[in-house]
C-alpha cells in the first residue's frame, strides 16, 4: 500500500511516553484483540483486504474494523465522496466474516483524526485488546499525528512490513523520539497483544502487494483497466458510477 496503505494521519503533538507496564488492563482479558484499519480508501483495493487478512491470521483478531476517513488531516478532500468510498469498503469486504465497515468516521463532521476514533472505540469496548494496523512507512512517520504518545493509552500499534525488511532497518528510519518509544515497547510475540489492552507495539512481516490508490485512479482516468487491482464488486460500483473519470492530478 501506498497513500492508502498508510491511514489516519494528524498533527504533531508532545508528551513523555507512559511506560508499556503501565497500559494492562484492569483484568487480563481472555478475548481475541479488534483490529482497525482506516484510511481514504480512494479506492480500497487488494492491499488492504491482504493486509488485514495476513494480520487477522498472524495476530488472531477477531474482528477487523475498516474504517474511511470523512475529512482525512494531511490530504484535499477526495474527490470521491466519503459515501461513495464507504460503500465501496462494503462491497470489497462482503462475505468475509472477520472483516467490518465502520462508518463513525463518514458520519463525523470536521477533521478525523484516529485519536478521536480510537477513543471513542475504547469507550465501547472496554478492556478489550485494540490492535491499530498500518505500514512501515506510516508508522516511520507517527510523530506527525495528532496526540500520537496517546494512541499507545487506546490501542497496541501492529506494523506490517514487506518481506526482506528487517526490524533493525525498521528502527534507523525512525525519528529520535520515536525510535525510543519504539526500543521501550517493541514486543517479539503476539502474547502481549491480547493479554494487554494497549500499549505495545508488533511488527509482522506481509506479502508484499505493490498497488497504490494513486495508481488506480490514474489507470480510470486514463481510461486504464483497474482489474486484478481491486474487488470486481468495486470495480462495476466504480463504473456504474462513473468515479476518477477525470485524470486526478493531486
Amino acid at each position: 500500500m501506498v497513500e492508502d496503505r498508510y491511514p489516519f494521519r494528524g498533527t504533531v503533538y508532545g508528551r513523555r511516553p507512559v511506560p508499556l507496564q503501565g497500559h494492562r488492563s484492569p483484568g487480563l482479558t481472555s478475548s481475541s484483540p479488534i483490529g482497525v484499519l482506516g484510511g481514504t480508501f480512494d479506492p480500497v483495493h487488494f492491499a488492504h483486504l491482504r493486509l488485514a487478512e495476513e494480520l487477522a491470521d498472524g495476530i488472531g483478531l477477531s474482528k477487523v474494523r475498516f474504517i474511511p476517513t470523512g475529512a482525512p488531516p494531511h490530504r484535499g478532500t477526495p474527490r470521491v465522496s466519503a459515501v461513495q468510498r464507504l460503500e465501496m469498503v462494503r462491497l470489497a469486504i462482503d462475505g468475509n466474516p472477520r472483516f467490518e465497515a465502520d462508518d463513525r468516521e463518514v458520519r463525523r463532521e470536521g477533521v478525523c483524526y484516529t485519536f478521536d476514533t480510537l477513543n471513542e472505540l475504547r469507550a465501547e469496548l472496554g478492556g478489550r485488546p485494540l490492535c491499530l494496523l498500518m505500514g512501515s512507512d506510516a508508522f516511520s512517520a507517527l510523530t506527525t499525528w495528532h496526540r500520537w504518545e496517546e494512541l499507545f493509552d487506546l490501542a497496541h500499534i501492529v506494523i506490517a512490513h514487506r518481506p526482506g525488511f528487517s526490524l533493525q532497518q525498521l528502527q534507523s528510519s525512525l525519528p529520535g523520539p520515536l525510535r525510543k518509544v519504539y526500543l521501550q515497547r517493541l514486543a517479539s510475540s503476539t502474547g502481549l497483544l491480547r493479554r494487554d489492552s494497549a500499549g505495545a507495539i508488533y511488527a509482522r512481516e506481509i506479502t508484499a502487494l505493490d498497488i497504490a490508490a494513486t495508481q488506480i485512479r490514474g489507470l480510470l482516468a486514463g481510461g486504464g483497466s483497474a482489474r486484478y487491482l481491486v474487488p470486481d464488486a468495486v470495480l462495476d460500483y466504480i463504473e456504474t458510477n462513473r468515479l476518477y473519470k477525470e485524470r486526478d492530478a493531486r
